[in-house]
């Protein structure tokens, strides 16, 4: 990594570009922390494809299941009462054997 001021982006961009599209990253000082840094296209690409967390399936069902209580689209379950609640739970695991 490559760590330069802004005045030496602007006085040598080209150099800094090719350096760059030739794998270097660049980190780019300014005031206050307020840094940058620079990659090729080529990398930011392969990092997005990371940035999206991936789950197992019960978890994008459940992930599913919630926007769609939140939409209006799904009813949400309503219990009166703890035994209720834990009824539906037992009944939902014997479900699941």
């Amino acid at each position: 990594m490559i760590a330069i001021k802004t005045s030496d982006l602007t006085q040598d961009f080209k150099r800094y570009a090719n350096k760059v599209m030739q794998g270097e990253t660049v980190l780019i000082s300014r005031p206050r922390n307020e840094n940058l840094v620079v990659i090729s296209e080529q990398l930011y690409n392969e990092l997005s494809r990371y940035k999206k967390p991936r789950y197992n399936a019960e978890t994008e069902a459940a992930i599913k299941e919630a926007r769609g209580i939140m939409s209006g689209k799904i009813h949400a379950k309503e219990y009166h009462t703890l035994g209720e609640f834990y009824s539906d739970l037992d009944s939902e695991e014997d479900d699941d054997i």
